[in-house]
């Protein structure tokens, strides 16, 4: 039985890990690895996942393909673990989407940034408001790819369907007026990582989705356990474990100059380095180059070095 809208709330504060799809060397989907990485991610203390999300390849999944690995996902973890689905598209496309999210048991509905050339905010709230009206399961929009203004972000928060915020814009500045002219009572996740929790979470931000730590989860938990102290000293150096390897997803790869190109099969090599399923990405994505993988190598073993010296 999903999660009730309190229970949720908790979950988001804390550590959201993306489930990454495992292709095999034919782009096909092999199921059982996004369950073993679920369970391995829920036994070193990981509650809150994120299917069929960005990082999972969400616009190279088909729509059969995204309820798919949803289902495998519910089904790995444990009734207390949080799971939100990625929801987008086109409003039908969207609500179908969500009826069948409803039948697998997800706990809430993650809306993926609009991926339209031409938006408008009030059209956009009303967007949430048409997917909110074919279910109870409650919305956490991501907030990405645009520039909306400090109304829009205070309007989101007071739709009713609205429990939490995943935003994901380098600009701490409008979060913080965001936040201060908002509903209190939605919760702000950090969509940008480590590299920006502590910023973050000084403007109220009070849970992240995962960057490294959705390979290394022990130190996004350190890291959230130090924020939630207030031990920003302590923060500050566990972001900086995080922030060469962090660096190495944003850069552009081989024949190309648009950053981030670099950011899931970076994700993906870190899981296969950690023990873990990677696999490889479908189209538009790019596997990294084999002197981009040695570099990714280099930066593991320099992350497991701190954090053997500073967490073990």
């Amino acid at each position: 039985m999903p999660l009730v809208a309190e229970q949720i709330k908790e979950r988001l504060r804390g550590v959201a890990v993306g489930l990454l799809t495992p292709f095999d060397e034919n782009r096909d989907i092999e199921h059982w690895k996004i369950e073993e990485n679920a369970q391995t991610h829920y036994k070193e203390g990981i509650r809150t996942f994120l299917a069929s999300a960005n990082i999972s390849e969400y616009h190279s999944l088909s729509q059969d393909e995204r309820i798919a690995v949803t289902e495998s996902s519910v089904d790995a973890l444990p009734s207390d673990a949080c799971v939100l689905a990625g929801v987008g598209g086109s409003t039908a496309t969207a609500q179908t989407l969500i009826r069948a999210y409803d039948q697998i048991g997800v706990d809430a509905m993650m809306i993926m940034p609009p991926d339209h050339s031409y938006i408008h905010e009030r059209g956009l709230l009303n967007y949430y408001r048409d997917l909110a009206s074919v279910t109870e399961t409650p919305l956490v929009p991501y907030v990405r790819g645009f520039t909306p203004s400090v109304k829009y972000l205070a309007d989101l928060t007071r739709l009713e369907s609205v429990i939490g915020i995943k935003y994901a814009l380098e600009d701490p500045v409008k979060l913080g007026a965001g936040i201060n002219a908002g509903a209190d009572d939605v919760v702000w996740i950090d969509g940008l990582a480590e590299p920006y929790a502590v910023a973050y979470w000084a403007e109220g931000v009070e849970g992240f989705s995962a960057g490294v730590s959705n390979f290394r989860p022990e130190i996004g938990l350190e890291l959230f356990d130090a924020l939630s102290a207030e031990n920003w000293e302590q923060a500050r150096v566990l972001r900086d474990i995080c922030l060469p390897y962090q660096n190495l997803r944003d850069e552009t790869g081989q024949n190309n100059t648009i950053p981030g190109a670099a950011s899931v099969p970076a994700v993906k090599k870190g899981l296969e380095l950690a023990g873990l399923h990677g696999g490889a990405v479908r189209e538009p994505i790019r596997p990294l180059a084999p002197e981009e993988e040695a570099k990714a190598e280099e930066l593991y073993r320099q992350l497991d070095d701190d954090i053997n010296r500073l967490i073990r």
